[in-house]
């Protein structure tokens, strides 16, 4: 028996102050640049634009998107957004703060084979968080009402595209990605299965951050379940 079919948005925060000076931000809570709050705007007017319904607003707890996605929410004549800390950005470790060229200082040839110091969070912890907190959103939302718009980071989304099978892309400031969940209930458990649908790319939002770092989650082994497997 199939309970519930609910769609998710899935979209990167606006530029940040720090994505702006190219500084890797991982929990650190850069606000939005003036640029990054009309990347926002232009994104709602975008959304707008769809043939498509919108429920609710989620979003990450770091400043870059709780902004974003109350931009998003008022724009679209929605209530505040809710916010799950689950879906805030990885975890940078020791690289929080830093610049390209100090991370090659002191980590030479790390970023060119995507590596990752011991402190950085591991994909596979980012996914099964991200996971959860999606499962949950799915479930407080009403299906048949329109989709979900999640406010989130690149690092996030990238590690979610990757693990549903989808080529690991970059993520442009108000890009992101489209995702169906499903909740499947019987007599005995509730399984939740997560589908890629395709990927959002806002017409006349200006691409910034595209090769900024502190979006790209590296190429550490992924542990969680495999794409089309089930998780209770």
């Amino acid at each position: 028996m199939v309970a519930g079919f609910v769609s998710l948005l899935l979209v990167r925060h606006g530029q940040s102050e720090w994505n702006a000076i190219r500084r890797w931000q991982g929990l650190a809570d850069s606000p939005l640049t003036d640029l990054g709050r009309r990347q926002a705007v232009d994104a709602t007017a975008a959304m707008s634009s769809l043939d498509h319904r919108f429920q609710s607003v989620w979003v990450s707890p770091l400043a870059r998107a709780a902004e974003t996605g109350e931009i998003i929410a008022a724009g679209l004549g929605l209530d505040p957004p809710a916010t799950d800390h689950r879906l805030r950005e990885s975890d940078a470790g020791e690289w929080q703060g830093l610049t390209p060229e100090q991370i090659e200082a002191a980590y030479p040839d790390f970023l060119a084979n995507h590596l990752r110091p011991p402190t950085f969070e591991p994909v596979d912890a980012v996914v099964q968080r991200a996971r959860r907190a999606l499962a949950d959103v799915a479930a407080a939302s009403e299906p048949g009402r329109g989709s979900v718009i999640v406010a989130t980071h690149s690092g996030l989304i990238r590690s979610i595209a990757r693990h549903l099978g989808a080529r690991d892309e970059r993520v442009p400031n108000l890009g992101g990605i489209w995702l169906s969940v499903v909740q499947d209930v019987s007599a005995t458990a509730a399984t939740v299965r997560f589908d890629l649908r395709g990927r959002f790319d806002p017409r006349g939002v200006v691409r910034t951050g595209v090769d900024a770092p502190g979006e790209d989650p590296g190429e550490q082994p992924d542990q969680t379940e495999a794409h089309g497997r089930t998780e209770r």
